[in-house]
């Protein structure tokens, strides 16, 4: 999936526009604009993949930007991954079929862990499981609800059930360009046979230098580079 370590630009959206938040936490965004601008300039810049987040489903349970996804997916020609709204396998195979690569499950990952092995049955290596931590708690629902899982424990099942990546959040940094936690990363990684995505927390190049040296596969950047603390190529060369 990952040949190389790679830096992903975050394209996160909320009704219809790019938006970046602190904490996971409505209320606390700030506007990028429209996502099919966003992702064609990190791939002109060089993304060889983009993260894309529904975060109106992911609050609602209910894909909400469905349009500005299919608009983006028709404007690149690298892999996407999509999160956010991702309740069942239909929705997951419509996506996939739509030209999405690899679909992002979390809420309902938790709440039904069988449906990773079924999407995997029919799409293999197509989910990559959300694991959203505040603290050593997996959250859900938007971060909104906390699920008792440890994320280290729920990686290894979830490997188990054949998901071709884990994605960690870690929600207490997440948006706050305050630095990565990389003994949280590292604890993943060390887990788990397959590619860890890290995410939450990256300010500056040594935090993308951090995250590659704990181990992650790849790192999604979101509030960095929109508010240019550094460029993405600067951050692929580091």
């Amino acid at each position: 999936m990952f040949p190389e370590f790679e830096v992903i630009p975050a394209v996160d959206m909320q009704d219809g526009e790019v938006v970046q938040l602190v904490q996971g936490e409505r209320g606390t965004e700030k506007r990028y604009g429209d996502p099919v601008e966003a992702a064609r300039r990190w791939v002109d810049a060089g993304a060889r993949t983009l993260h894309l987040v529904d975060l109106d489903g992911a609050f609602e349970g209910e894909r909400a930007n469905a349009a500005a996804v299919e608009a983006v997916v028709d404007a690149v020609d690298v892999p996407i991954q999509l999160g956010g709204g991702i309740r069942t396998v239909g929705d997951a195979t419509d996506l996939l079929d739509r030209g999405v690569d690899r679909v992002i499950l979390g809420t309902a990952a938790v709440e039904r862990p069988g449906i990773v092995a079924e999407i995997d049955e029919e799409r293999p290596g197509s989910v990559v499981v959300s694991l959203d931590a505040k603290g050593d708690e997996v959250v859900v629902s938007g971060w909104t609800e906390g699920t008792g899982l440890d994320p280290v424990e729920a990686a290894g099942r979830y490997e188990e059930l054949g998901a071709g990546a884990i994605l960690y959040t870690d929600v207490d940094v997440e948006g706050k360009l305050s630095g990565v936690r990389t003994e949280r990363i590292e604890r993943l990684a060390d887990a788990v046979g397959i590619p860890v995505i890290a995410s939450g927390g990256v300010a500056t190049l040594d935090d993308v230098r951090a995250c590659r040296e704990a181990g992650a596969a790849a790192v999604v950047v979101g509030t960095a580079l929109y508010e240019g603390a550094f460029t993405l190529a600067e951050a692929m060369d580091a």
